[in-house]
């Protein structure tokens, strides 16, 4: 490890400095230098590719556990602990998020509706509660707003809609989206916040009709709608603050791009057993056919 340290260094080092630091004599360095690899350095090297690759499909995002998940898939003969060596050796970290301020997180009941969920966001189904949220992203154009609808069975976003406005049918094109996508036959819960577009009379008649049951959570409480929150928690921090975006054009096909292309069908979540949501649903599904 530390002769490996220097090798890679020593183009912007001298090596008797860096085996000073490192605390070997420089003999030691040289006689190693001129040894043949041995076959595990080999096969280090042939896995450290695979997993380079895993890492740069994630967007860079991946810390050791889903790699070596992703390994596993590949049938790769290693362990948790050497993935997590190699990511360090070669300076492969996870992105992170952020710290969450200390504070009292109370708040009002909901007056349109009360909150039925009540933080329950373990849930044995698909298509038993929905949680919804409208966030907003930075163009040089002006504001882009988001509007999600997302399964808490498996985290899939199933809704989604974009526009320059923040309004009543932002949030009701979102909500229909997920009502074509998955044809509910049975009550949903559909969970937000108090926000005046989903107290609206036109989202409550949409909810009706579509046999939707509302659930809010309490005024400014963001902890009650915390999923939604996470999702969009994860979607700046890994792609919208990695990005300038020009045109609201530009944004809303990065966001598309992130949420069909790589959320849904390919991030790993602690939640679905590190599998993906698509990969959650249908091995669900797939375990149910076989009962």
């Amino acid at each position: 490890m530390k002769y490996a340290f220097i090798k890679a260094q020593e183009h912007a080092y001298p090596v008797r400095r860096l085996c000073r630091v490192m605390a070997v004599h420089p003999s030691g360095y040289y006689a190693w230098r001129t040894e043949p690899e041995s076959a595990r350095s080999i096969d280090d090297r042939r896995l450290l590719g695979r997993i380079k690759q895993s890492w740069l499909e994630s967007g860079s995002l991946y810390g050791y556990r889903k790699v070596y998940d992703d390994m596993c898939e590949l049938g790769e003969p290693c362990g948790a602990k050497r993935v997590a060596r190699l990511m360090r050796i070669e300076g492969l970290k996870a992105q992170r998020g952020y710290g969450r301020r200390p504070g009292h997180h109370g708040g009002k009941p909901a007056v349109v509706a009360p909150n039925h969920l009540q933080r329950a966001f373990a849930v044995d189904e698909p298509n038993r509660v929905w949680v919804t949220d409208i966030t907003y992203i930075r163009t040089h154009e002006g504001w882009l707003y988001l509007a999600v609808v997302l399964d808490l069975f498996s985290r899939q976003i199933i809704g989604w809609s974009m526009q320059p406005r923040i309004d009543r049918e932002l949030a009701l094109n979102a909500l229909l989206m997920a009502v074509w996508r998955r044809r509910p036959t049975n009550e949903v819960l559909v969970h937000s916040d108090q926000g005046s577009q989903f107290s609206s009379y036109d989202w409550q008649d949409f909810l009706k009709e579509h046999r939707l049951k509302p659930s809010m959570s309490r005024r400014g409480n963001c902890h009650d709608n915390a999923v939604a929150e996470s999702f969009f928690q994860l979607l700046k921090r890994e792609r919208i603050r990695r990005r300038t975006y020009a045109t609201r054009d530009e944004a809303r096909q990065d966001v598309f791009d992130y949420i069909e292309m790589f959320y849904n069908p390919k991030r790993r979540h602690g939640n679905n057993n590190r599998l993906s949501p698509v990969e959650f649903e249908r091995q669900y599904f797939s375990t149910l056919a076989s009962v």
